[in-house]
């Protein structure tokens, strides 16, 4: 059995907005700068979702959207990996392909 860690560090500036993310894993390599993280947990005992969303100051509305599109896109994938539930994830992707050619982030 293998244990493995990854660590953030949030810098934030004196209104506590995150002005930089770095994020480091072992098994990653050198640490690296984000400009947004989305971090989920599910709490077993509660049966809830915890959720840590943070962006940088500097991350761009465009940015921000194509990360948003991105996140839904891929969590779909999570999803039918988890629960071979194709039809409901069809949906959703077929939903947020028009979501992403109104956003501007697909063409």
């Amino acid at each position: 059995m293998k244990t493995s860690e990854i660590k953030f560090k949030v810098t934030v500036d004196d209104n506590h907005l995150p002005v930089d993310i770095k994020w480091e894993a072992a098994d990653a390599g050198e640490s690296s700068h984000a400009k947004s993280a989305m971090i989920a947990l599910w709490d077993a005992k509660e049966n809830n979702t915890l959720r840590i969303d943070l962006w940088t100051k500097d991350m761009s509305v465009d940015e921000m959207k194509k990360f948003y599109h991105q996140n839904v896109m891929t969590l779909t994938d999570t999803y039918v990996r988890a629960t071979n539930d194709d039809d409901t994830a069809k949906k959703v992707k077929e939903l947020f392909a028009q979501i992403g050619k109104e956003l501007g982030v697909l063409k």
